[in-house]
């Protein structure tokens, strides 16, 4: 399409929008403003610059398509390149194994925030705020235990990794001026049947309480909870109500990943009750398949519902949200600009909503007037507006950021 016909087709949704109550020009200003943090390890199939050893710890990544990023310099150009094709506000999140270790071998309970200069001087040049992850997994500490196991060494060992990860996402967040979100996952489970399942949880309990001590003012740290992990799939200490629990219990920031839950479950359903009792959520944004495979995020009915909830709620400065999937069967620049692009469609989507006549219809006891609303809502032309939020912000409109992905593949990623 060309300039005129965008601005037609987006003239003629405002006035629709516009005669259901909603201000198009407002649910673009407010999309442009709100973050997603593109996650680091899509580039690189979670393998990071510690070792080649790849992923352990009860996930994995499938598919071996050609041009994978090898070093920290085609990291950062994968990401600026998918950022050139991607409208709005963007972070980096980063893990741990992807700090900047100039070739030689750093544990884990030895990083500091040196091996991450660069990555902050780097992120202030190209616009990019930093978000941050402890890295418990692919390490011979691992095993099936990190932060719950019963061995004081092994234990204190991850302690003070995680302990080292937050000093370091808490200068990032001084040096970028606003705060950097840390996120801690740990695989611990068992492949088998335990008869200690209280022990590891409150291990677990008390490892995270000793890491979450340390007042760290331009950092926040969140939780993730999973269902389990391959193989580990018969118990996980770090389960759903176990962080539902501790999280409202300590009021730490509870992370969804939307690819931690069965596939039939839905997960938009969790945040109403979640925001009574946490001060606010990290949304890892995914698509289960088959439970946690992490396909790339599309536009579907969950993460549609997701970004509704949390528009309904008036919660979007509550927050926070980043893409955690890591699909090696296709294009990898692809993988990152379909998911990013289709999770802005689906807050979009939530931000056009008529909501209050909605709110209305269902305050006055209409049924079948918001039933009816509701229906007819999905065939308004919001395409139109996702056209313009696009070409306004100067990044390829509809399908035509294909080609130019084809021939960044072509020219850089084909040659690797």
């Amino acid at each position: 399409m060309n300039e005129k016909q965008i601005r037609q087709s987006y003239e003629i949704a405002r006035e629709r929008y516009a005669a259901l109550g909603v201000d198009t020009d407002k649910a673009i200003e407010i999309l442009e403003k709100t973050p997603i943090s593109l996650h680091c390890w899509q580039t690189d199939d979670v393998i990071g610059f510690e070792s080649a050893a790849g992923l352990s710890g009860g996930i994995q990544t499938t598919g071996n398509y050609p041009g994978r990023a090898r070093n920290i310099d085609e990291v950062r150009a994968d990401v600026l390149f998918a950022k050139s094709l991607i409208a709005g506000n963007h972070r980096l999140n980063l893990h741990e194994i992807y700090g900047d270790f100039g070739g030689k071998f750093v544990d884990r309970d030895q990083v500091d925030v040196r091996y991450f200069e660069s990555w902050i001087q780097w992120a202030r040049e190209n616009g990019l705020k930093l978000d941050f992850n402890s890295t418990s997994f692919g390490h011979p500490k691992s095993g099936d235990l990190s932060l719950a196991n019963p061995d004081p060494a092994i234990r204190s060992f991850w302690i003070e990794h995680t302990k080292r990860c937050r000093r370091i996402a808490d200068a990032m967040g001084k040096a970028q001026g606003d705060p950097c979100i840390m996120n801690i996952w740990v695989h611990d489970g068992s492949k088998d049947l335990t008869v200690e399942r209280l022990r590891y949880r409150e291990l677990l309990a008390a490892s995270l309480d000793e890491i979450l001590a340390e007042n760290l003012p331009h950092m926040k740290s969140c939780v993730e909870a999973k269902l389990f992990g391959i193989g580990l799939e018969s118990y996980t200490v770090g389960s759903m109500d176990f962080f539902e629990g501790y999280c409202a219990s300590r009021k730490v920031i509870y992370t969804l990943d939307t690819g931690h839950y069965e596939p039939t479950e839905n997960v938009s359903d969790k945040v109403a009750s979640l925001l009574l009792f946490v001060p606010e959520l990290m949304l890892h944004v995914s698509r289960p398949v088959r439970w946690d495979s992490d396909h790339v995020t599309i536009m579907n009915d969950q993460t549609l519902d997701l970004f509704k909830e949390i528009v309904r709620a008036g919660a979007l400065h509550r927050a926070h949200i980043g893409l955690d999937y890591f699909d090696a069967s296709i294009n990898r620049i692809g993988a990152y600009v379909i998911g990013t692009r289709a999770t802005q469609k689906c807050l979009l989507s939530a931000l056009l909503e008529p909501l209050a006549k909605l709110r209305e219809y269902e305050d006055t006891g209409r049924g079948f007037q918001r039933l009816a609303l509701l229906e007819e809502a999905k065939s308004l032309p919001f395409g139109a507006v996702f056209d313009w939020f696009n070409y306004k912000n100067g990044v390829p409109v509809g399908e035509a950021f294909i080609p130019e992905i084809e021939k960044y593949e072509k020219n850089v990623t084909s040659k690797r």
